[in-house]
């Protein structure tokens, strides 16, 4: 064993509602740590469309695990053992960072841990429980999700996070911040409101683009959930409903349905329009979409589109594009499962898929 590894590895869970900032925060991280600092990612990702994780590849991470299609706090519990077991064997990383996904109560997922303390012998320790709070919208979905507060509850830091996503203009090539836009006082009212949650745990604002300094969130030797986990309390909450909307290349004939596409291929329209992306992501409600991103092909290029709470940006992807051969869009849609699950589908949700011309599987 290298004699710079530390004697054991921990392991820090960022949780946090859907859209909250987590992804961004943790690659605001990596930059600001040693360069020989070796940090492995687990990712949960909603459906099978692998857009935070093909981010987080174009970081300086050691490496990226997924576990897909569920929540590992209670479906895919058994994964995320061996997830990690793997991530020891195979890079021995100074931490690993997991990141849940949306709808995850982290009391679960740091039980499982605890126990692979015990299983290890402490080479796998639990460090911190990071809650990432989207400063701007929480007072929203904490009304309607029983996870959120959840979320805000049972945590060793809670992260409010002041930036929204960044809207990339027609160029690609600048961006409009629009990071900071909620005023001292409403933010002292969020924090009144998450000190009702969880009064004891620190709050941290954090600090602009740049995110929040490493030693503020390493280090912190976590001592929550050592014991059973309490009658009562509730693993998970099945709020949210994922859908998946696809689109192939459209023939230019306009006869979609009975068209030989093999006998067009001179025709067929291949980029997205982006005056018809604004369009669809405008018409989209709140209340019952939170999230969507995915890939989606403008100018000829495969882009990660990531929309949360009205809110979007654009990331060129780079490296293997193969997975888009065949499609201009992939996309997962996540909100209200209440909303989602209705027949038939709420009016905003129909006119963003007529829109963009996408299926909806």
């Amino acid at each position: 064993m290298d004699s710079r590894q530390p004697p054991h590895i921990p392991i820090t869970i960022f949780t946090g509602f859907l859209g909250a900032g987590k992804t961004s925060i943790i690659l605001s991280l990596l930059p600001l740590l040693p360069k020989d600092y070796k940090v492995v990612l687990l990712k949960n990702e909603f459906g099978d469309v692998q857009v935070d994780s093909q981010l987080a590849k174009q970081s300086s991470l050691t490496a990226v695990s997924e576990i897909l299609n569920g929540c590992m706090c209670c479906v895919l519990v058994g994964q995320m053992e061996t997830a990690l077991r793997e991530i020891r064997d195979k890079y021995r990383p100074d931490r690993i960072i997991i990141e849940c996904s949306g709808s995850a109560f982290p009391a679960t997922l740091a039980f499982q841990i605890r126990e692979l303390e015990r299983q290890t012998d402490n080479d796998l320790r639990l460090d911190a429980i990071v809650t990432v709070i989207d400063a701007e919208n929480f007072a929203g979905y904490e009304d309607t999700s029983p996870t959120a507060k959840m979320q805000a509850s049972y945590s060793d830091i809670i992260l409010i996070v002041r930036i929204s996503l960044v809207i990339m203009r027609q160029s690609y090539t600048s961006a409009q911040n629009k990071h900071e836009h909620l005023d001292e006082r409403a933010l002292d009212i969020l924090i009144d409101n998450l000190n009702t949650l969880n009064l004891d745990t620190p709050k941290i604002k954090c600090n602009g683009r740049n995110g929040v300094d490493p030693n503020v969130l390493f280090g912190i030797d976590s001592k929550l959930f050592r014991d059973p986990i309490p009658q009562g309390v509730e693993d998970h909450h099945d709020e949210v409903k994922t859908l998946t909307a696809y689109r192939g290349f459209l023939p230019t004939c306009h006869n979609h349905e009975h068209h030989d596409r093999e006998s067009c291929t001179s025709h067929i329209e291949v980029d997205v329009d982006k005056g018809m992306l604004e369009s669809a992501l405008a018409s989209l409600s709140k209340e019952s979409v939170w999230r969507v991103k995915g890939f989606i092909r403008l100018d000829s290029a495969i882009w990660i589109l990531n929309w949360a709470f009205g809110r979007y940006d654009l990331t060129l992807l780079k490296g293997d594009t193969s997975f888009m051969r065949d499609a201009s869009i992939r996309l997962t849609m996540m909100g209200d499962k209440y909303e989602l699950d209705r027949k038939p589908i709420p009016v905003a949700v129909k006119k963003f898929c007529a829109d963009l011309q996408v299926q909806v599987m």
